[in-house]
């Protein structure tokens, strides 16, 4: 597929030649995010929201604890009915811990995504605005791993599009 892809954009590369010169950019899309300031932002708030989540699963796991050191020193002396009563409460404490952790993680990536897209929308903007100032007529990012060759005739886009958003 990827053979196929890069046939026909060579075909049109050339075809388009005919009419005007074509100018390859690339970047590597990964550099520049983690160049950006708004990430190191998202970054801090994701860390706070993981460490708030892991107080409360730690939490939980330290209650578990307790019930099933409790059990097992006590279950002896318990009548049959508190026995089945503490092994039900250990069991649905269980069941909550792993609902709550997969809420948790649904909660932490819903909250990534929500965060990280208006920095890579900026992003996209910038190589895009950069792009067209430039005359660029295709750019290719780099950190994708899908380009197998890059000619020397391209140009690295990343100082120009960094100098757009201002960043050293």
């Amino acid at each position: 597929m990827k053979w196929l892809l890069l046939a026909v954009f060579f075909v049109a590369a050339t075809s388009v030649s005919a009419q005007s010169p074509v100018k390859l950019g690339h970047i590597e899309s990964s550099k520049l995010m983690q160049a950006m300031p708004e990430l190191a932002e998202v970054q801090k708030t994701l860390q706070a929201k993981q460490e708030e989540m892991q107080k409360e699963s730690t939490n939980l796991r330290d209650q578990y604890s307790k019930l099933v050191a409790d059990y097992s020193q006590n279950s002896k002396n318990y009548s049959d009915i508190v026995r089945a009563s503490k092994e039900q409460e250990i069991q649905q404490l269980g069941e909550r811990i792993g609902q709550f952790e997969d809420l948790a993680r649904q909660e932490f990536e819903r909250v990534q995504q929500e965060l990280v897209q208006p920095v890579m929308e900026k992003a996209t903007q910038a190589i895009k605005d950069v792009a067209k100032e430039h005359g660029f007529s295709y750019v290719f990012d780099m950190s994708g791993g899908s380009i197998l060759y890059a000619a020397e005739n391209t140009e690295d886009i990343l100082p120009l599009v960094m100098k757009k958003l201002n960043i050293q």
